[in-house]
């Protein structure tokens, strides 16, 4: 490999936009590590990125690990940075953006590690569903990509939850992304989506602009919006009369089928729909609720299968119900960083380098898609995918290990020698060899 990185124009144009963000020598590292976590071939470890850049021998290490314990810079600034990249590219000029944000899990052992503890992980094994590491809260703008055929989420920013500070409201944290994301959006609706754990009073009088959708609880105490003033003295009344629980006023309902598009699939739900308030997570602010039966008839142990509430009173039951399936996409998003990309695999333990290390992974992990929306998708690439693996008789679109696997080849092929041609040294038949092994697994 060269004694120093060589990245394709293609990705070079993507990279220049995070100049500012940057003094010039950290620019270059940020480069030369950025190249190394999508070419690597191993564990995204720190000292892993340098040897997938192929500078292992030619830079000290300590320069990669400084560049996340000491440099001057900050993953708020490359996210939001990387979130109008995203729009200006992927979101066609006047079109809302739809933001989800979740949590996840990235596990670490050692108790000298900055910001760990024990957090709720879906993943675990044990009956309690926890486990020990650092609990991010992940922000990604969802879109649909039509090169890769699906509903993707591309995360941009993520923060760190710290049990004993501020910080340890996911709540909170949320809002802080949501309305930075619609701040450096001027101009664009922002619809922000997540699940059950993201209804709370935080999500209460957005900026103009933001709006909110999520799950409501079958507990939810709803009531009915404001009457009109009447006239006498004394202040008006904030809300109606209580609603009575969501079962019952679902038996009450009429449902109307309705064609969605969710999850990759059309298919008929039958919907109804009430205006009134939920004080308890949005104030008073009047939101429609939206409850969705998936097939005709009355569900087992109910009489609705989901119910979902949004302050975009002006959306369709139609698009509620689509904008709330899109949020799986970020699910899928925090799957892949961990299975494809190796986010969190990086061991470091100071606090900047915990705070930057995941965020700097999931950057990689939509640059990567970027990459491919723009300039690396090829029609044949589906079709070599299968030559190469014969078993997979109904693919159709390329998958997130596809593009990873793709720009790791570019990246790896850039680093070759071209102005001295001859025979490729044995470390560089090894990394080819290393990148087709890893997409064909």
């Amino acid at each position: 490999m060269l004694p120093d990185i060589t990245i394709p124009p293609s990705l070079a144009r993507l990279l220049d936009v995070f100049r500012p963000c940057f003094t010039a020598p950290s620019f270059r590292t940020f480069c030369a590590l950025a190249h190394g976590m999508l070419a690597a071939a191993s564990r995204r470890t720190v000292c892993g990125m340098l040897v997938g850049a192929g500078l292992s021998r030619a830079w000290p290490h300590h320069r990669a690990h400084r560049f996340f314990s000491r440099a001057a810079w900050s993953p708020d600034d490359v996210g939001l940075a990387l979130a109008r990249l995203v729009v200006r590219l992927l979101v066609p000029e006047g079109q809302p953006v739809t933001v989800a944000v979740d949590d996840t899990l990235y596990r670490r052992s050692g108790r000298s590690v900055f910001g760990v503890g024990w957090f709720h992980d879906g993943s675990a094994k044990n009956k309690e569903k926890i486990g020990f590491g650092n609990n991010w809260v992940v922000g990604g703008i969802v879109l649909t990509i039509p090169v890769l055929g699906r509903v993707v989420c591309l995360p941009v920013l993520a923060r760190l939850v710290r049990k004993g500070t501020d910080d340890a409201s996911r709540l909170r944290l949320a809002r802080q992304m949501l309305c930075e994301i619609a701040g450096n959006l001027p101009g664009r609706t922002v619809h922000g989506v997540g699940d059950a754990a993201y209804a709370g009073k935080g999500m209460g009088d957005l900026p103009a602009g933001v709006t909110w959708t999520t799950r409501v609880r079958r507990n939810a105490s709803l009531y009915k919006p404001a009457p009109p003033r009447t006239g006498r003295r004394g202040r008006p009344r904030l809300k109606g009369d209580k609603l009575p629980k969501l079962e019952q006023i679902a038996a009450g309902l009429t449902f109307t089928p309705v064609t969605v598009t969710r999850y990759g699939k059309k298919a008929t739900a039958h919907v109804a729909t009430i205006q009134c308030l939920w004080p308890g997570v949005f104030g008073y602010q009047p939101v429609q609720v939206v409850l969705i039966r998936n097939k005709p008839g009355i569900p087992r142990g109910g009489y609705y299968d989901i119910a979902l509430a949004t302050t975009d009173t002006a959306a369709t039951d139609t698009q509620v119900a689509e904008r709330y399936a899109s949020r799986w996409s970020m699910e899928v998003a925090i799957e892949d960083s961990k299975q494809v990309f190796g986010v969190g695999q990086a061991r470091n333990r100071k606090q900047r380098a915990v705070e930057r290390t995941v965020p700097f992974g999931l950057f990689c992990q939509t640059l990567a898609t970027l990459w491919y929306a723009t300039a690396g998708h090829h029609p044949a690439d589906v079709e070599a995918h299968r030559e190469r693996a014969p078993w997979y008789t109904t693919k159709r679109h390329p998958s997130t290990a596809d593009v990873a696997g793709k720009l790791r080849r570019v990246l790896i092929a850039a680093g070759f020698n071209g102005g001295c041609p001859g025979q490729p040294t044995a470390a560089e038949i090894h990394a080819v060899q290393l990148a087709w092994a890893t997409e064909a697994a």
